[in-house]
């Protein structure tokens, strides 16, 4: 998904940009290579256990599907996703009633680390504004020669300041909190690839189409 010389880009980047964030900056990237796998199920009670943040959920509660991405800032195919599918996606199944969704953090490098954690600073009801914003402008922010200031500039028009936007990133305890519920994916659900997405806990790895969807959901709606 990612090639090394991206890699570089972002570390260097975050080192022009004067701006002290040595625990969300400074570690390494993993890079994930995107697969197609066959889809195989996960205990329902497992997937939608507490985990070190609270979900932000979008949709009915008692939506008879649940839908699940795990996703990383920095990845395209996500941000491929939620321009192409997810608008059609949230107006025939979550606006109806059908499904609820949930976004869940998988950041696979220290600048997609710092992009949920501004967005989880920003506070429950801003949450999933500010992924929107940075899946809309990766482009901006992502793959420049100072990833760092831009995404600053970014969230600036979500209303974060500078003084807010270094504190935030200063915050080990949620930086903590948003790297483990990668490691957890990792570990409990085998996720290695994103976006992955669970559908009432079956598990399908990489970019869905609006038509895939349908499928999936309607499958998971019959039984």
């Amino acid at each position: 998904m990612f090639v090394p010389s991206t890699r570089r880009q972002l570390l260097r980047g975050a080192a022009l940009s004067g701006i002290a964030l040595p625990a969300v900056l400074r570690g390494s990237a993993a890079f994930a290579q995107a697969k197609t796998d066959e889809a195989v199920t996960v205990p329902v009670d497992q997937l939608m256990a507490e985990g070190p943040l609270p979900d932000m959920w979008i949709g009915q509660k008692d939506a008879p599907v649940s839908i699940v991405e795990y996703a990383s800032m920095t990845c395209p195919h996500c941000a491929a996703f939620h321009a192409e599918t997810w608008p059609t996606l949230k107006t025939k199944y979550i606006d109806t009633g059908k499904a609820r969704f949930v976004l869940r953090e998988f950041p696979l490098d220290p600048l997609a680390t710092a992009g949920f954690m501004l967005a989880r600073c920003a506070g429950p009801d801003k949450r999933n504004a500010i992924t929107d914003l940075l899946f809309d402008q990766q482009k901006n922010w992502a793959f420049v020669d100072k990833p760092v200031d831009a995404l600053a500039a970014t969230v600036r028009q979500a209303g974060i300041t500078q003084a807010q936007f270094e504190a935030c990133l200063k915050d080990q305890k949620l930086y903590g909190q948003v790297n483990q519920i990668r490691d957890d994916a990792s570990t409990k659900f085998k996720i290695d690839a994103t976006p992955t997405f669970f559908i009432n806990g079956k598990k399908y790895t990489g970019e869905l189409s609006v038509a895939q969807m349908d499928k999936d959901i309607d499958d998971a709606t019959k039984k």
